[in-house]
């Protein structure tokens, strides 16, 4: 879920049980404004995952994990969406939890590469913080808005796929301060 600046709520949906084993089916989005209303924006997506808000509350961007790709998608005057494409490709990464910065890019946190991958719009890498398990989110805070805060974990293929105390929040310093929603 990702709130932008005038108070809309974009909930996404895988919209299949993956951990009960369930056949893929491609997942949705739905807004749901100040107001209360809500509805489907946006549909067909695969495994969508972390999303974020551009400063201007203009583009909607969201993490396609099955996808391996980002999405965008311009945000109308009523909060619905249109406009869908490709921001960027992301070859073999895994994209989940997704942050902005202030120039423009986009921080994914890659679980089964264990790592978090700074991007241009078209999916050039510009910056890779490798860890040493799977990065599930990341979001830019701090005094100054540089430091990169990843959410990691050990990943598996048992019954309980994050093991028992291997999660982590990790920090690193990064140049350029955070932008948007989250």
């Amino acid at each position: 879920m990702v709130v932008d600046g005038r108070g809309n709520a974009y909930v996404n949906s895988i919209d299949f049980d993956m951990m009960a084993g369930a056949p893929y089916v491609p997942g949705s989005v739905a807004l749901v404004t100040p107001g209360g209303a809500v509805r489907q924006v946006a549909d067909g997506l695969a495994f969508p995952n972390g999303m974020a808000v551009t400063a201007d509350n203009s583009t909607l961007i969201v993490a396609e994990s099955y996808g391996h790709s980002l999405a965008a998608f311009d945000i109308d005057a009523d909060g619905g969406l249109s406009g869908r494409r490709v921001w960027a490709d992301l070859g073999d990464g895994t994209p989940d939890g997704i942050c902005l910065d202030a120039a423009g890019a986009v921080w994914y946190a890659d679980v089964p590469r264990k790592r978090c991958v700074r991007v241009a719009e078209g999916g050039r890498a510009l910056q890779t913080v490798e860890l040493d398990r799977g990065g599930f989110a990341c979001t830019l805070g701090g005094p100054d808005g540089t430091t990169l805060f990843v959410v990691a974990a050990e990943w598996g293929d048992g019954p309980e796929p994050v093991p028992a105390g291997t999660g982590q929040v990790l920090s690193t310093e990064v140049a350029v301060p955070a932008a948007g929603w989250p």
